[in-house]
């Protein structure tokens, strides 16, 4: 380009800065892609062994048989789990729709242009009566009995403390979730510590949450236990199967309608005969039975040692 002498030459245009390369995505490893999948069914294994242990431990504490004589397997305890937790796990996730679809109504509500005191306002009573829950509910984990002016015999009176916690925990929960929507609204230092307080804050309220639901879930299986046992008692424990008990010695009992009768020194060592017992449980070293005829009233187990001086043969219900 020509310049007039005496004049100053124009400076050059920057050059325009090459488009930048974009950066290859992180690449996942096998590892990685496994630990998704293996995790959370790590996580939904053990929650079933714990809550099947639970079940199975109750059940049969009801009828005196001590559960670590049993010595059941993992399996077993996860087999159990199933019947224990899935009426409480549908209720609560019932609970969970509904409390979500109210809670995300109010939230549509509160976001729309000009309801911003009203939103603020609903947040803090949200927050209060939520943590007032929460704290009302909190003893009830440490074994204290708090009054819920509910029936004594109804069935809910025992997790209605927890679940108060639970909706409690939610409600704060809520308004945490305002909170921080409110504080990314509006940016600037100030909110971002406020951001970092609220969230943390929400964290121990969803602790909080999942404490609560666990253990009103662990109470409830562990009470399904027992009512199933007893249920069982008062069928007559038509599940157990029917055993023909022979002994060297007499056995020494106080279960009713157990017939017995000496069949000789014809049949070997075992002249001792007994019928009418039911197999409840057999441990690695023991033999734990019932009468057929046992109720409520009169339930009582028989132990017995799986030794030279006993033997169960198993029978049909037909055997006299």
């Amino acid at each position: 380009m020509y310049v007039p002498p005496g004049e100053k030459s124009a400076p050059e245009p920057a050059p325009e800065p090459a488009p930048a390369e974009r950066s290859a995505p992180p690449k996942v490893s096998f590892i990685d892609k496994a630990a998704y999948v293996v995790a959370p069914g790590t996580a939904v294994i053990g929650l079933l062994y714990y809550f099947g242990s639970v079940y199975t431990d109750a059940y049969y504490a009801a009828f005196g048989v001590p559960p670590a004589d049993l010595q059941l397997s993992v399996q077993a305890y996860l087999a159990k789990s199933p019947r224990a937790v899935f009426g409480p796990v549908w209720f609560l996730l019932v609970c969970g729709l509904v409390v979500l679809l109210v809670l995300g109504r109010i939230g549509h509500v509160l976001a729309r242009p000009g309801n911003e005191r009203r939103r603020r306002t609903v947040c803090w009573w949200f927050l209060a009566v939520g943590l007032l829950m929460a704290m009302l509910g909190f003893p009830v984990f440490f074994g204290l009995h708090i009054p819920t002016f509910l029936p004594a015999g109804w069935w809910g009176t025992r997790f209605a403390p927890t679940l108060v916690v639970a909706l409690g925990a939610t409600l704060a929960f809520f308004s945490v979730q305002q909170r921080l929507q409110w504080s990314v609204e509006r940016p600037g230092r100030r909110e971002e510590t406020a951001y970092r307080m609220w969230a943390a804050g929400g964290t121990l309220l969803i602790g909080l949450l999942a404490m609560s639901l666990f253990f009103g879930l662990s109470r409830y299986v562990a009470d399904a236990g027992k009512s199933d046992a007893w249920v069982a008692i008062k069928g007559g424990n038509r599940a157990s199967l029917p055993v023909v008990v022979y002994s060297r010695i007499p056995i020494m009992h106080e279960a009713k309608d157990i017939d017995y009768r000496d069949v000789g020194t014809a049949r070997g060592p075992y002249r001792h005969r007994y019928t009418g017992f039911l197999l409840l449980a057999k441990s690695p070293s023991r033999f734990y039975l019932v009468s057929y005829h046992s109720r409520y009233e009169d339930h009582m187990t028989v132990v017995l040692p799986d030794d030279d001086t006993v033997r169960v043969a198993l029978t049909s219900a037909d055997v006299e």
